[in-house]
């Protein structure tokens, strides 16, 4: 293959893809849930029955949290059998580390296997076609790695590539997908398979007023999987790519760090959360979704569509008064929170599985009415630890 070093705008080295390679697309899609689905008017009763917490005040706060969230349902992994068989993961102060990746690393492989099946299902290709595994989880630790798990029970040749990203939390999907990018389009004829899989099972602990952030994990997080196919230069008739990704870009916020802080201890995963999240990422979102505009000469942020991961309530609305957004243009990411809660590096693709409904139907409307196809060009983007922002100029194909 021949292919060459260049640097961008950003200072960032890149490496071009060989003459006429195009850029990647989105093939396909799958998605995978565990068995327990909770309805959010249910979770409080059920989380304080299965703690055997009787505190008032802490429901009350978990109630207007869980209110606040604008979640409706969830999935996930816990269940009155795994609290049967580890009771200790409901009481307070124990070491419960080892049942804890017992449980979670069986879990979250049990899930990408299931997505990933689904989205090829969906490409329509044979699994030996798949030569690059991309594999994203803040929920496992082992050696080897879910990757390797999942390519064996996937039956991939014993020669994929593979590439594992650990504890990226909520931006993982997304740079999930830059890196798949960088190897569809470097690599002749890839086809990568980029699968992510979480579970809430290692912060699952009893509530507690000196945890805050405990009370906002159990009243917004869900387990779940994704899997997409990333490709480029789409076989004509065979494959159906759905979104180009054109650009892509990461960048991180000096000095903020400690604003999302996460820590495995002995009694599962801790996390504190800065009361300034939100106004970190508004202060710096405008001119981050410039930068990625730039590269289609975009102008009007109302003249996109726009997949967010959707962290929670605060965050989607403060983007959409920042950038002066229509009401409608964060409906996907708002329906993906309703729907599945913060599934964490899962949920941008619960975002881009709303966003190809919406596309297919508006084709299929305008080629009755002969009315407008909906927009070209759209942004994706996610934001986590670092604080980084993760964002990929995007372009819609269903048109």
């Amino acid at each position: 293959m021949s292919s060459k070093n260049t640097t961008d705008a950003n200072g960032s080295c890149s490496m071009n893809a060989s003459a006429g390679q195009g850029k990647a697309t989105v093939l396909a899609l799958g998605k995978a849930f565990p068995a327990q689905l909770i309805p959010q008017d249910c979770l409080v009763e059920g989380y304080f029955r299965a703690t055997h917490c009787d505190d008032p005040a802490i429901k009350e706060k978990l109630e207007r949290l869980c209110k606040n969230t604008t979640v409706k349902t969830r999935y996930t992994v816990m269940s009155q059998e795994i609290l049967d068989k580890y009771p200790e993961l409901a009481e307070e102060g124990t070491s419960t580390i080892r049942q804890r990746l017992e449980i979670a690393n069986d879990a979250v492989v049990e899930m990408a296997v299931e997505a990933s099946l689904e989205c090829i299902k969906d490409w329509g290709r044979p699994v030996e076609d798949i030569t690059h595994v991309v594999y994203v989880s803040s929920s496992e630790i082992r050696l080897p790695g879910g990757d390797l798990y999942l390519a064996t029970q996937l039956g991939l040749r014993n020669d994929v590539g593979r590439v594992m990203l650990y504890f990226l939390g909520c931006y993982g999907g997304v740079t999930g997908l830059r890196v798949a990018k960088d190897i569809a389009e470097n690599n002749l004829g890839s086809r990568v398979l980029l699968t992510t899989s979480e579970t809430t099972i290692l912060g699952y602990r009893p509530p507690n007023m000196d945890r805050p952030y405990d009370l906002v994990g159990a009243a917004l997080f869900g387990d779940g999987a994704a899997a997409v196919i990333i490709g480029a230069d789409p076989i004509p008739v065979v494959e159906k790519p759905f979104m180009e990704l054109n650009v892509a870009v990461q960048k991180f916020l000096p000095g903020t760090q400690n604003i999302i802080d996460g820590r495995l201890t002995e009694g599962g995963i801790n996390f504190k959360l800065g009361r300034d999240l939100p106004q970190k990422i508004e202060d710096n979102i405008e001119g981050f979704c410039r930068m990625l505009m730039e590269n289609a000469d975009l102008k009007h942020f109302n003249d996109l569509f726009w997949a967010v991961h959707p962290g929670g309530p605060a965050i989607l609305n403060r983007l959409e008064s920042n950038l002066k957004l229509k009401e409608n243009k964060l409906k996907c990411s708002r329906q993906a929170l309703i729907d599945y809660g913060n599934a964490s590096s899962n949920t941008i693709f619960y975002v881009m599985d709303n966003l190809r409904n919406e596309f297919t139907m508006r084709k299929q409307a305008a080629s009755l009415s002969g009315g407008e196809q909906g927009e070209e060009w759209g942004l994706a983007l996610a934001f986590g630890p670092g604080i980084t922002f993760e964002g990929i100029l995007v372009r819609n194909l269903i048109r």
